[in-house]
């Protein structure tokens, strides 16, 4: 083995080593620029802590969810959803203050 190479120890993960957190990072925020970038589509699908987005961003959340530990996308989208809850209680915009509306599971049968 030469100097440059590493032997990795038994039970090391590699995303948590430099580059799995730098392959995390960019897909994260890769997807989060989709959300932005579709701000103006409607969301149909269910992320992780209510976050919806729309299906245009699909590929790249799959993406994120794949690069990335599932504790760590709850995390971010935690992130997210409280980043974006402070921006619109602060937002000038009377028609976007407010509580975040979050979808309700259909309990009652008529």
């Amino acid at each position: 083995m030469s100097l440059g190479q590493q032997q990795l120890p038994e039970g090391v993960m590699t995303d948590v080593l430099a580059q799995g957190r730098a392959a995390c990072y960019k897909a994260r925020d890769a997807f989060y620029a989709c959300l932005e970038k579709e701000a103006d589509k409607k969301p149909t699908e269910v992320a992780t802590v209510g976050l919806l987005y729309p299906a245009e961003c699909k590929a790249s959340r799959a993406h994120f969810v794949n690069q990335c530990r599932p504790t760590w996308v709850r995390h971010f989208d935690r992130q997210y959803c409280a980043k974006k809850r402070v921006q619109r209680l602060l937002d000038s915009d009377e028609s976007r203050r407010g509580p975040i509306s979050l979808p309700q599971p259909y309990t009652f049968k008529p």
